[in-house]
């Protein structure tokens, strides 16, 4: 059977996201992010387009490592304004059936026993179609909000975030039978009290006593998404992700990680996804011109403003042509990892200037239908990619020109769905329960009466 490929819309509540300056464009419609009927609109034609999902990145911060200053973040609209999504996702799951929700939560600054039952919330409320995209933070200026003078060294973050993930199973999985919640109006009995019980954790980073307080939900634990592109970062991918975000940029660069990854979590299935941005017509020439007009709305300034607090390197210390040392970053290693191998040893302000087209961090596929699904299939070939997640150009033209030119090429050759499958965002991406499987470690923290998921 071919493999289908995997698509996921690549968002965020705020106005400008990964191409930075598209929100000048006179038809992008990205500044009405505050209204619910926007996002709503986008659910459903995303599901009307059979993607996947809607992945919503956040950050809890201000970019402000460029200059010292929030300045250039806040002039170029980058990440901010920005507002919670996780508010959002109960509108858009009322308006649609089938199309998932995968969202950005720091597990750095929110009480597991808090997250675990806003988690279980929206995995009720959208009838089994969240996950999470697991960050441990990468802003100075996110922990100075949170009370504190920095963020903990990169490794030692995922240290605390695998005790938390441990909870948070625990939580999920372990505090309430299947069959705990009985509903029996004659005996006047709603939930069975010995098929409940509390969830005890003494730890090192994490002290709970406690019962939760909901009953189990479709997934029970999310879809679990992660982009851990660093040593330590595959690490924590392998053992606890699902789907696990990568950069792209490189195709043979990203085919290397993937392998790692995939061997790291065997004999585990994960599902990879890159980064990608389209722009597309009819012609080849229609779709230049497009880039073209997309290009002269692009920001310098906030790919600058972006960069420098992801990769934790102000670039507005060097120089045009002086090579940039981002040695040392405490922020996303994957990002700098990336952009090397994409612009190679020695990269200079001005070589990742040239690089970021669209005022994002590497060139957009551009062309044809035709031409797009090529590129697609040979990542899907080359790299062992198994989708991608797709950045917004102009709002919302750019989803409507994929969908109505890119998905019908791809129907056509066979590699993506022509209609949904039933069931829970984890039953559709895998094809197999709507719990996770007992190849996973969250599987350990359910009851040992509990038959485990296949």
């Amino acid at each position: 059977m071919t493999r289908q490929i995997i698509l996921n819309a690549f968002d965020m509540a705020c106005v400008g996201h990964i191409q930075h300056g598209m929100w000048t464009h006179p038809r992008d419609h990205a500044s009405a992010y505050t209204s619910l009927d926007y996002w709503v609109s986008m659910a459903q034609l995303l599901e009307r387009g059979l993607f996947d999902g809607l992945f919503l990145a956040d950050i809890l911060g201000v970019y402000d490592v460029m200059d010292a200053s929030a300045a250039p973040a806040l002039r170029a609209s980058v990440q901010i304004p920005l507002i919670d999504p996780m508010a959002l996702i109960p509108a858009m799951a009322h308006a649609t059936t089938h199309l998932g929700f995968g969202v950005t939560c720091n597990l750095t600054y929110d009480p597991p026993f808090l997250f675990a039952r806003r988690m279980a919330t929206l995995d009720h409320l959208t009838r089994g179609r969240i996950g999470w995209n697991i960050v441990t933070g990468a802003l100075d200026s996110a922990a100075r909000a949170m009370g504190l003078q920095q963020q903990l060294p990169h490794d030692d973050r995922y240290d605390v975030a695998d005790e938390y993930m441990q909870v948070v199973y625990a939580l999920w999985e372990g505090g309430w039978r299947d069959d705990a919640v009985v509903r029996d109006r004659v005996r006047g009995v709603y939930t069975e009290p010995d098929r409940v019980r509390p969830i005890r954790h003494e730890g090192r980073h994490y002290r709970v006593d406690a019962l939760p307080i909901w009953e189990p939900s479709p997934q029970r634990t999310p879809v679990l998404y992660q982009a851990g592109g660093s040593t330590r970062g595959r690490v924590f991918a392998a053992r606890h992700a699902e789907c696990v975000f990568v950069y792209g940029g490189d195709m043979k660069a990203t085919g290397r990680l993937v392998a790692d990854l995939r061997r790291r979590a065997a004999p585990r299935p994960i599902k990879v996804l890159p980064l990608a941005t389209v722009v597309t017509a009819r012609t080849e020439a229609e779709a230049r011109d497009r880039l073209d007009e997309y290009r002269r709305h692009a920001s310098v300034e906030g790919v600058l403003a972006h960069a420098s607090s992801s990769m934790g390197v102000d670039f507005g210390r060097f120089g045009m042509d002086e090579p940039i040392d981002a040695n040392g970053s405490q922020a996303i290693q994957s990002n700098v990892d990336a952009l090397a191998a994409v612009l190679g040893v020695g990269w200079t302000k001005r070589m990742f200037i040239d690089n970021a087209i669209l005022g994002g961090r590497m060139p957009p596929f551009v062309g044809t239908p035709s031409q797009i699904a090529d590129t697609m299939l040979q990542w899907m070939t080359e790299a062992d990619v198994d989708g991608f997640n797709l950045s917004r150009t102009v709002m919302p033209e750019g989803l409507e020109n994929f969908i109505n030119l890119v998905v019908p090429e791809l129907q056509a050759r066979g590699v993506y769905k022509t209609a949904y499958t039933d069931g829970t965002y984890r039953h559709k991406l895998f094809g197999r329960g709507d719990r996770l499987g007992n190849d996973h470690p969250a599987s350990q923290e359910r009851w040992p009466s509990e038959p485990l998921s296949a």
